[in-house]
């Protein structure tokens, strides 16, 4: 049996919309004191040079593995060669693909020689990897992004490839292929 003392009456419940704008303030302060004062207690590492938001970021949309690994790479901490790790400090940085330079990102995504091919085929139009670029900011070109690391298995464990992968090339059409293209009997309804 209820008490009817501890029972406060409905009169005393606020109306729905002042706890409709109640709710919609405190979100708001939520979400500011996120972004001013939790970096000021918890500041980003000085390897990460992304902005925070509250938001989820586009390319989170592109599922968990590919999302992943660009959070990676965009934090400075996959397994691309120039990316410092803690098990292992004094690694050989240089690209394991082509050997020229440094394999940082800006290096995997733009200039690797070894991955000119897909570059051509899947990254026209791309010509910076920093925060405010245009990948950043485009579901087409962040799929096309998406398609490159997965095809080149950029950012990827060194392990899930083999040494010196040869560089991606768009398939060849129809016409160009050795194979002759099958060919197709018409039945007319007598042989039937």
């Amino acid at each position: 049996m209820i008490n009817s003392h501890l029972v406060s009456p409905a009169s005393t419940v606020p109306p729905w919309s002042l706890m409709d704008n109640t709710y919609s303030a405190l979100k708001k302060r939520v979400r500011e004191a996120l972004l001013t004062q939790c970096p000021a207690l918890l500041p980003t590492p000085g390897y990460y040079h992304h902005a925070p938001t509250v938001n989820s970021r586009p390319f989170m949309g592109l599922g968990k593995l590919i999302a992943g690994r660009i959070h990676q790479i965009r934090a400075g901490k996959s397994y691309l060669a120039a990316h410092p790790t803690w098990r292992s400090p004094n690694v050989d940085t240089s690209c394991p693909r082509c050997g020229l330079e440094a394999e940082t990102f800006k290096h995997a995504i733009l200039t690797c020689p070894s991955r000119q091919g897909a570059r051509a085929c899947l990254l026209h139009g791309v010509s910076s990897v920093c925060q405010d670029a245009s990948p950043w900011s485009s579901l087409p070109l962040l799929k096309r992004l998406a398609t490159f690391l997965r095809v080149t298995t950029t950012g990827f464990p060194p392990t899930m490839f083999p040494p010196h992968t040869p560089s991606y090339a768009p398939p060849l059409p129809l016409s160009q292929l050795a194979v002759p293209p099958p060919v197709f009997h018409v039945f007319s309804l007598a042989e039937v």
